[in-house]
């Protein structure tokens, strides 16, 4: 049971923390972080596409590449993340030192929140 809370733990934090700062918020009256007039929300919103620019240009992959490579490179992240949860699945079934299957479990944590973590919070916060 352990091992499904390090997995499942990681995605809930961000809506765990979501409704902490709810919480706070109505009890204080305060409105949190957000912005108090529509000059702040453009600024907000500015600034966001700004970063997801540079963030796409960072992640562009130059333009001599072949169609093929620049598809296993997109979706180099999520095979190897499937791949580590594989192996800590694997762990269940193969006799593995308890450090070794401790350590996998953990980085498995990190991937499913990577995975699945915006999605869950996505859904529980209603957005």
């Amino acid at each position: 049971m352990g091992s499904i809370l390090s997995l499942v733990v990681p995605a809930l934090i961000p809506a765990v923390a979501d409704g902490l700062r709810g919480i706070f918020s109505r009890l204080t009256g305060g409105a949190g972080a957000k912005p108090q007039n529509v000059e702040e929300q453009i600024k907000l919103t500015t600034a966001e596409n700004e970063r997801l620019k540079a963030l796409a240009e960072l992640d562009k992959p130059s333009e001599n590449i072949s169609p093929w490579v620049a598809d296993l490179r997109a979706s180099f992240r999520y095979v190897a993340g499937g791949l580590i949860i594989l192996g800590a699945v694997s762990t269940l079934y193969l006799p593995a030192d308890l450090l070794v299957q401790d350590a996998i479990w953990n980085l498995a944590g990190s991937v499913f929140a990577f995975l699945f973590g915006d999605r869950m919070y996505f859904k529980f916060a209603k957005r």
